[in-house]
């Protein structure tokens, strides 16, 4: 026979010699593939022109068209395919490009940092962090499908786009970013409730309520609340009328700006001084200063928080604990669909106030970036970043580090 310089074989059928030539994959026509233009792989209607031997039919010939002697040569042009289509050569799907939001609170930058690091040198992702903000990364992930990951959504702020955006397949809600959820309340130092546990309670406070000095007016008592203009000032006022801490002889310290509402906390503990007042964690603070979550007696009440407790016009307050607040981490469907396995370690990389707290602390002692932090996170807590990924990823990671 003569030479047919051109003979043209469909992509799927090269996949299957693929697979079959090395004995291991899926078989291409049960395996799931991601859907064409998702960037991993081409569409499988693709052809290719490869110039192979035409040997004809007949024993010791193949009747695919091709020379078994060239099958070395066959299969390197094949994981040239799948190199050039982004196609995985034997699993789920390829990472690629993935945008992470940077947000402007160190939290939330070390997330970012740390999920970048571990879908680069864990996953082979080429991952890239972007600015962000709660709002504006939430719009932009369900109207444009970018960035890919957001680290840390505060996501009451924008619950109804958010779930709109999973209902039309454009997002997905990974996980909890913070185990227990954004933490509020009404705080004391654990010193005061050592020397008298009584002061872990409502009642405790209000009975020992002369202690609290206010820093301006002797004849009252002084509780520490949110700063003019923070959404917080509402709640903390509606649970003071509520708890009836004016009966009691407090009135609402307004510390001006949240540096001095974290500078009175430093204050009273340096002095080993009563403090009572609103705070909220992860933070810094928190995690430098031991302090204790006074206890209302009632429990909580999510619903009355939301529609009264957080309202300026509520009219009747009754005592509510804070619910927590919901801190998820969120990405694009596309994200979670083309890379199943780097989305399997974001579902499970969660972070619990208390670590939290501490790093943050370690972040302002140290005045350290996300990135920064990122790498102390990971040579000091691998007893908690080893529960998100597979042993052979941990390996890689601890690699990384070794050559930073």
């Amino acid at each position: 026979m003569g030479k047919t310089p051109n003979p043209v074989l469909p992509l799927r059928q090269l996949q299957s010699l693929y697979y079959d030539g090395l004995s291991r994959g899926p078989d291409p026509e049960t395996a799931e593939y991601p859907p064409a233009g998702t960037g991993s792989l081409a569409p499988l209607n693709t052809w290719l022109v490869l110039p192979v031997e035409y040997r004809g039919c007949g024993p010791g010939h193949e009747k695919q068209g091709y020379n078994l002697d060239m099958r070395g040569k066959l299969f390197a042009a094949i994981a040239a395919v799948f190199l050039f289509t982004g196609a995985p050569a034997f699993a789920g799907g390829t990472c690629g490009k993935v945008t992470i939001a940077d947000m402007n609170w160190n939290s939330a930058s070390l997330m970012a940092n740390i999920d970048r690091f571990v879908l680069i040198h864990g996953y082979g992702c080429d991952a890239e962090l972007v600015p962000g903000d709660t709002m504006p990364t939430g719009t932009s992930m369900i109207e444009k499908g970018e960035p890919d990951i957001a680290p840390e959504l505060w996501s009451n702020s924008m619950r109804a786009a958010l779930e709109k955006g999973v209902a039309e397949k454009r997002l997905r809600f990974a996980g909890k970013s913070l185990s227990d959820g954004g933490e509020e309340g009404f705080w004391v130092p654990k010193y005061l409730v050592d020397a008298n546990p009584s002061l872990a309670t409502i009642d405790g406070i209000k009975a020992a309520a002369r202690m609290f000095k206010h820093p301006e007016d002797p004849d009252k008592s002084a509780i520490y609340g949110c700063p003019a203009g923070w959404n917080c000032q509402i709640s903390v006022t509606n649970l003071f009328k509520a708890l009836k801490l004016a009966d009691a002889g407090f009135e609402i310290v307004d510390p001006g700006s949240g540096a001095a509402l974290a500078a009175s906390i430093a204050k009273a503990y340096e002095r080993r001084q009563p403090w009572f007042g609103y705070y909220w964690a992860p933070t810094a603070v928190l995690g430098k200063y031991e302090m204790v979550k006074v206890d209302f007696g009632s429990g909580i009440d999510k619903e009355h928080f939301i529609n009264c407790i957080t309202k300026q016009d509520c009219q009747n307050p009754h005592p509510t604990m804070y619910p927590p607040s919901a801190v998820h981490t969120v990405t694009t469907e596309r994200f979670a669909s083309r890379a199943p396995e780097a989305y399997a370690y974001i579902t499970r990389r969660s972070f619990r106030n208390a670590d939290m707290n501490k790093i943050l602390a370690w972040m302002e002692e140290n005045q350290a970036d996300g990135d920064a932090a990122m790498e102390y996170f990971l040579k000091n807590y691998e007893n908690i970043w080893t529960k998100w990924v597979p042993e052979k990823v941990a390996a890689k990671i601890r690699k990384a580090l070794a050559e930073l």
